[in-house]
């Protein structure tokens, strides 16, 4: 009993000490990375988000916290997870490719001016590649949560696209953070444009 008690608190520890190491490195990005949010919406303008796995649950969530709500009553903000309508997915991915899942629907509804969250620990999923590929035919801005060294990803970014790398290279301590950092930009949106939280003098 005693090697499991050790070994749930090795993982307590080890997830705790991932995000302090992020804080000392990425909070000023995701600060960068929420006001463009809050930007684009304030213009009028959608988040998609997409991602595989534990990923693909990250997308959700949070496009999920900007249509219903995060802590408090509030308007709903429009976002839409590419993850989560799977009758589309299998269609792409039976007849084109399971890389284009997210590529094609952004095609098919993303506009500029939109943002892509795209999620991946690893940074070298080819969907979420070719997905930030067509975000940008589109003129969409990208916002990527990555992991390890940024992955292939990273070669496909341009200029005015965040990055939020978080510095690990165990998937669950990275998964972990990326959901921090997503609870971290939706108050962030509710404190800017609600002003949830906000201390009054």
């Amino acid at each position: 009993m005693n090697n499991i008690i050790d070994r749930i608190k090795i993982n307590f520890t080890d997830s705790i000490q991932t995000k302090i190491n992020s804080a000392d490195s990425i909070i000023n990005i995701i600060a960068e990375a929420s006001e463009e949010i809050v930007q684009a919406l304030l213009e009028g303008h959608k988040i998609l988000s997409c991602g595989n796995g534990g990923s693909a649950c990250d997308a959700m969530h949070f496009s999920s916290q900007m249509q219903n709500r995060f802590k408090q009553e509030r308007p709903g903000l429009p976002a839409i997870a590419l993850t989560s309508d799977i009758p589309t997915l299998t269609a792409i991915a039976n007849d084109y490719h399971f890389s284009d899942i997210f590529a094609k629907q952004i095609r098919t509804i993303g506009q500029a001016g939109d943002l892509l969250l795209a999620i991946s620990t690893s940074g070298n999923s080819t969907n979420i590649v070719n997905a930030i590929k067509a975000a940008h035919d589109k003129n969409m801005g990208i916002i990527a949560l990555t992991g390890y060294d940024g992955g292939k990803i990273v070669e496909h970014l341009q200029e005015k696209d965040i990055e939020i790398r978080v510095p690990a290279h165990e998937a669950s301590r990275v998964q972990e953070t990326h959901l921090l950092i997503i609870h971290c930009i939706c108050d962030i949106i509710d404190f800017r444009l609600f002003g949830h939280g906000e201390v009054n003098s």
